[in-house]
């Protein structure tokens, strides 16, 4: 079984899927704001919350000024200025969120970055769909030897089966989420069974979901498939502005789905047998044959004389009627008799 630990969170098919709050940059800069979102979600008995790091000299290049994302009206470049928070407001939300008994996770989207979150002593990094294909990122952050998730959105199998070999080379353990890059994606644009598919390409990897869609039911869905992890976009309140608060669960929506993902995870597995539990409703459901008219000794039982009723604590039940059947009775039996071998004649 594929299982990496964070901060002591041990994560993979045998343990309930760790949910991912995923402020990201909805605090859009305001160390209020994610003070406030990381307070929520402990109170919610959130496990993870995620932030973004973002060095943006370091992250882009000036031609970033131009691009503006399909979910925004200014330039990616002046969104990531506007929301990056400083190293020191980072140590402090690190602190928080450690203080508060929560794991403390945020995505380098450049190598200065990346360098400023392991100069923090984090316990393990995330990267995002768009440096999955980074492979000079990847393997600079799988550098740290600490337990990496990679999410995968945009990538084809043979892009992200590039990064996962730097992974295996650097000896680190790893986990895959299963992403859509779309904001909000819609529900037919999931595609768990893309999921699944990177269960079995890739065997060694925990695997999960990074949702972009409007509800908890995909990664509900995720998790009764066998997902380790499921993330979300989150938000404290879904008034606030915010470049992702449009697709984020807020607190109450989080914790149902921590509690459904658990449950989900303590239903999987198993076998079709009869439990020991089940003999109480055994008793009463199953049916025994039972005489529906006087028989007498040297007849035949036949559908005339014999039926199957309730409940099941006959010594013959309804599994051995059409035997019975042209069997002879041993003695007199009278109506509504719970029938036993002893009356059936051995011959």
């Amino acid at each position: 079984m594929p299982e990496i630990s964070l901060a002591g969170r041990r994560i993979g098919p045998e343990f309930p899927p760790l949910v991912i709050a995923e402020i990201g940059i909805n605090h859009e800069g305001d160390f209020a704001k994610a003070e406030r979102m990381v307070r929520d979600a402990a109170a919610v008995g959130c496990e993870c919350v995620k932030f973004q790091c973002h060095v943006v000299e370091d992250e882009m290049s000036p031609q970033a000024k131009k691009v503006i994302p399909g979910n925004a009206d200014v330039s990616i470049y002046e969104i990531m200025e506007r929301c990056q928070l400083s190293e020191a407001d980072e140590r402090r939300l690190k602190a928080l969120v450690e203080s508060l008994g929560m794991i403390y996770l945020s995505t380098p989207f450049s190598r200065a970055a990346a360098d400023r979150l392991e100069a923090m002593d984090v316990c393990g990094y995330k990267i995002g769909s768009g440096e999955c294909n980074n492979y000079p990122l990847v393997d600079h952050i799988a550098g740290f030897g600490k337990p990496v998730i990679l999410s995968t959105g945009m990538n084809s199998m043979e892009s992200v089966a590039k990064s996962v070999e730097i992974l295996r080379a650097r000896k680190v353990p790893f986990g895959l989420m299963h992403t859509t890059s779309m904001y909000p994606t819609p529900p037919e644009k999931v595609r768990l069974g893309a999921m699944q598919q990177l269960m079995r390409e890739f065997p060694d990897a925990v695997v999960g979901l990074s949702d972009h869609t409007l509800t908890i039911y995909p990664c509900l869905g995720a998790a009764a498939l066998g997902a380790s992890m499921l993330e979300r976009h989150y938000t404290s309140d879904k008034s606030w502005p915010g470049p992702d608060v449009s697709l984020s669960m807020d607190p109450e929506e989080m914790r149902q789905l921590i509690e459904g993902s658990k449950l989900i995870h303590k239903a999987l597995g198993g076998t079709k047998a009869v439990l020991p539990e089940e003999q109480v409703t055994i008793d009463f459901a199953y049916a025994s044959c039972v005489t529906i008219a006087p028989v007498k000794k040297g007849e035949s039982f036949t559908k005339a004389n014999l039926w199957v009723k309730r409940p099941g604590t006959g010594e013959i039940l309804a599994e051995h009627f059409e035997s019975l059947l042209g069997r002879i009775a041993a003695r007199d039996i009278d109506v509504d008799t719970q029938l036993a071998w002893d009356m059936i004649h051995a011959g």
